[in-house]
C-alpha cells in the first residue's frame, strides 16, 4: 500500500508540474537520448554474450576476407584467450584502424539493406563490440609487405572505441592475412563472467560451433585448439574429409554426399534479376546404421552460414523417412544455397537465425534432395546381435522353475514377420512386438540395478575406445562426473577418442559406443546438468541398444521364446515399452469366430 501511495503522488506531482508549465512539458519529457558509451556497451553485451559467439564474429570475418584457412586457439573457457588467425585478403592501415569503430563495415553500403548482402558479417559491429568488453590485438596486412597492429583495451575501465587515447596502431610484421587476440574476455563485468558455465562447457560450445562451420565450409581448412591441444583439424578439401575430421572413421565411412539443385517455381528477385529462383543442397549424410539418440547432430547452414532452422532441421530429417530406426536421428550436415536477396539474416543480433521467402517451397526441396541421395547410397546394415541371446534372457529375478507373471499359462505359437510373436493364451491370440518386449524387460532389469547408489559397474578389460565428435568430446570432459554416476568411466585417449573403461553392470560388454554416445546427450542435455535428472530416458535409451531386433528372431528355439514371455510376464509394466508404444495386441476368438460366420 505504501509503494502505491508513493506511485500515486509521484504521478500526481508530474501532472501538477506539467500544468503548470503547459505546453512546455512535452520538452521535458523522460525520454532522452542514451551518450554514446552506454550505446556502446548495451550493443556489445548484444554482440558478445559468452566466449563461443566471440570465436562465431571473427569466424565469419575470416570467412569473409576469402580466408583458405582458419585457426582459432582457446585457453580455458575463452575468458583468457581466444586467438583467430587467418590467410585472407588482411587490410591496410587505415581499413585496420577504422575497423575497430563501432558500425564501420566494408560489407554494408550506406543506408544498405541487411537483406541481399553476401558476407557473413556486416554490421561492423563485431570487433568494436568485443573491443568494449576485452583486450583486443588486431595484426593485419594485405601482403604487400606493410603490416598493421591495432590494440584497444576495454579492460582499462573506460568505453574502448578508436576515438579515445587507449587505442594503439603501429606498423607491425605479417603475411598477408589477419590475426585477432581477445584477452580477459568481460574481465570488468563479473556478473557476466559468473554467468557462464564452467570451462569444459564454455569450450564445448565453441567446439561444437566450429565443427559447424567446418561442415557449412569444407573447401576452408580449420584447426582448433585447446590450452595447446589440438582437438579438429580439417583439411579443406570436401565434405567426406570433413565429416571425418569432425566425427571419426566409421561415421565417415558410412555416409554418402549431395549436391543438387532444384528449381523452387516461384520468380526472383534474386541475384539476377527476376528469373525463376532455384535452391542448392549441398552436404555430408551419414547412413541410417550411424545415428544418434538427439538431433544435436543435424547440422543446418545457409549460404555457408550455421544457423539453427527448425523448419529446415525437420526437412532433412524428413528426408530420411523410415529409414531411421525407432527413436534415432540422423548425423548429417547440409548446406542451403539461395540467392542473397531471399535470405533475411537480420532477424536476430547473433544472425544465426535467419529469415526465408518460400521456406515452405525450400524445406520441401531439401527433403526430396535427401530422400533421392539415401534412395540410391548402400545402406546396408550390419546383421550383428547387439548381444548375445542368453545373456539377453536371462532373469530378472530369482527363479524356482515355475512360470510367473501375467503370461503364465500363455504358449507362443511362432513368429510372424520375424519381428512379432505369435502367443495363444485362452480365447486370445495376442501379438507381442518382440522388440518393444525385450526393451520393456531390459528397461525394469537396469532400473532395478540403478536404484542403489552407487550405480555397479563392470570393467571393461582392455578398455573400449570411442571415437567422438569434437563437440561431443569437449562434453564428455565437461560431464566426466555425471558419467560415472551413470556407470561409464571414460579418460581421454587422444584427440576426439575417450577409453571407456566401465559400463553399468546390466550390460556387462554388450555396451556399445551408441550407448555411451546416448548416455553423453542426456547428461549433457538435462538442464540442471545431473545425470539423476534424465535418467528415465537414459534407462529408456541404454534399454534399447542390446534388445533383440527384427532379425533376430529367427534364431531364437521355442525355449528362447518361452523364457521371453516369462521375463515380460514378471514386469510390472510388462504392455508398454519405455517409450510408451503398446507391447501386446490382443485378438479374442469371438473375433475370428465372427469373421468366418461361425458361432464359437
Amino acid at each position: 500500500m505504501t509503494g502505491e501511495r508513493d506511485g500515486d503522488r509521484g504521478a500526481s506531482g508530474r501532472r501538477g508540474a506539467a500544468d503548470a508549465r503547459g505546453g512546455a512539458a512535452e520538452d521535458a519529457g523522460r525520454v532522452r537520448r542514451l551518450d554514446r558509451a552506454t550505446v556502446d556497451r548495451i550493443a556489445a553485451g548484444e554482440v558478445v554474450t559468452r566466449p563461443a559467439r566471440v570465436v562465431g564474429e571473427l569466424v565469419d570475418n575470416a570467412l569473409d576476407a576469402d580466408a583458405s584457412r582458419v585457426e582459432i586457439a582457446v585457453d580455458g573457457d575463452g575468458t583468457d584467450r581466444i586467438r583467430v588467425a587467418d590467410d585472407g585478403r588482411g587490410m591496410g592501415r587505415a581499413d585496420a584502424a577504422r575497423a575497430v569503430e563501432r558500425h564501420a563495415t566494408s560489407k554494408l553500403a550506406p543506408d544498405g539493406d541487411p537483406v541481399g548482402i553476401e558476407s557473413l558479417g556486416f554490421r561492423g559491429e563485431a570487433l568494436a563490440a568485443i573491443a568494449e568488453a576485452a583486450r583486443l590485438e588486431l595484426v593485419t596486412s594485405p601482403g604487400d609487405g606493410v603490416g598493421t597492429r591495432v590494440v584497444v583495451d576495454g579492460t582499462a575501465g573506460t568505453a574502448a572505441t578508436a576515438d579515445e587515447t587507449n587505442v594503439e596502431v603501429e606498423p607491425a610484421g605479417r603475411a598477408r592475412g589477419t590475426t585477432v587476440v581477445v584477452e580477459d574476455l568481460f574481465a570488468t563485468r563479473p556478473a557476466r563472467r559468473e554467468s557462464l558455465a564452467g570451462a569444459d562447457a564454455e569450450f564445448a560450445r565453441i567446439s561444437s560451433l566450429v565443427a559447424d562451420y567446418a561442415l557449412a565450409n569444407p573447401s576452408v581448412a580449420f584447426s582448433l585448439d585447446h590450452d595447446g591441444s589440438a582437438t579438429l583439424s580439417t583439411p579443406g578439401t570436401d565434405r567426406t574429409d570433413a565429416l571425418l575430421a569432425v566425427y571419426d572413421r566409421d561415421t565417415a565411412s558410412r555416409s554418402t554426399t549431395v549436391d543438387a539443385s532444384v528449381d523452387l517455381g516461384v520468380a526472383g528477385p534474386d541475384a539476377t534479376g527476376d528469373a525463376p529462383v532455384s535452391v542448392g543442397v549441398a552436404g555430408a549424410l551419414a547412413y541410417p546404421s550411424a545415428t544418434r539418440s538427439t538431433r544435436d547432430h543435424v547440422r543446418v547452414s545457409v549460404n555457408g552460414r550455421p544457423v539453427r532452422n527448425d523448419r529446415l532441421a525437420a526437412a532433412l530429417r524428413d528426408g530420411y523417412g523410415r529409414l531411421l530406426p525407432d527413436g534415432r536421428e540422423p548425423v548429417a550436415a547440409v548446406d542451403v544455397s539461395l540467392p542473397p536477396a531471399r535470405v533475411d539474416p537480420n532477424v536476430h543480433p547473433a544472425k544465426r537465425e535467419v529469415g526465408l521467402r518460400d521456406a515452405d517451397a525450400v524445406a520441401e526441396a531439401v527433403a526430396s534432395v535427401v530422400e533421392d541421395a539415401l534412395t540410391g547410397a548402400d545402406l546396408r546394415r550390419s546383421a550383428d546381435v547387439a548381444t548375445d541371446l542368453d545373456s539377453a534372457l536371462d532373469p530378472v529375478g530369482e527363479e524356482d522353475g515355475s512360470r510367473v507373471g501375467a503370461f503364465a499359462d500363455a504358449d507362443p505359437l511362432g513368429v510372424f514377420r520375424d519381428l512379432y510373436v505369435l502367443v495363444e493364451a485362452g480365447d486370445e491370440l495376442l501379438v507381442i512386438d518382440g522388440h518393444a518386449a525385450h526393451e520393456r524387460v531390459n528397461y525394469e532389469r537396469l532400473a532395478r540395478a540403478f536404484d542403489g547408489d552407487p550405480v555397479p559397474t563392470a570393467a571393461l578389460d582392455p578398455p573400449a575406445t570411442v571415437s567422438l565428435s569434437t563437440d561431443e568430446a569437449a562434453a564428455a570432459r565437461a560431464h566426466a562426473d555425471d558419467l560415472a554416476a551413470l556407470g561409464f568411466e571414460t579418460e581421454a585417449f587422444g584427440g576426439g577418442t575417450r577409453r571407456l573403461r566401465t559400463v553399468p553392470a546390466p550390460f556387462g560388454r554388450t555396451a556399445d559406443a551408441d550407448a555411451f554416445r546416448d548416455a553423453l546427450a542426456a547428461v549433457s542435455g538435462s538442464d540442471s546438468g545431473a545425470a539423476r535428472d534424465a535418467r528415465d530416458d537414459l534407462l529408456a535409451d541404454l534399454a534399447c541398444h542390446p534388445s533383440l531386433r527384427r532379425g533376430d528372431f529367427d534364431d531364437l528355439a521355442d525355449g528362447d521364446l518361452r523364457d521371453l514371455l516369462d521375463r515380460l510376464g514378471e514386469c510390472d509394466r510388462p504392455y508398454a515399452c519405455p517409450h510408451g508404444r503398446p507391447t501386446v495386441l490382443a485378438v479374442d476368438a469371438a473375433t475370428f469366430a465372427a469373421g468366418f460366420g461361425r458361432d464359437r
